[in-house]
């Protein structure tokens, strides 16, 4: 496993509008994308593949990752 102490998490901005029931993601590791429940942030993380991360969000959002 990579090195995860330089995870920048980050939150959507539209967390504060559904009662802070969110996810936190960092990105800006090589090679892996991070998710984590912001409510719980020592409770572990999910880790993806950049790849897979993008496909995912794409599904969400209707567009097709490159």
């Amino acid at each position: 496993m990579a090195d995860l102490t330089d995870a920048r998490w980050r939150t959507s901005t539209r967390s504060s509008s559904n009662g802070g029931n969110c996810v936190e993601v960092a990105d800006n590791l090589p090679g892996v994308v991070l998710v984590r429940d912001s409510k719980d942030r020592v409770g572990g993380m999910l880790t993806f593949a950049p790849g897979a991360w993008r496909a995912f969000v794409g599904q969400l959002t209707g567009r097709r990752a490159e």
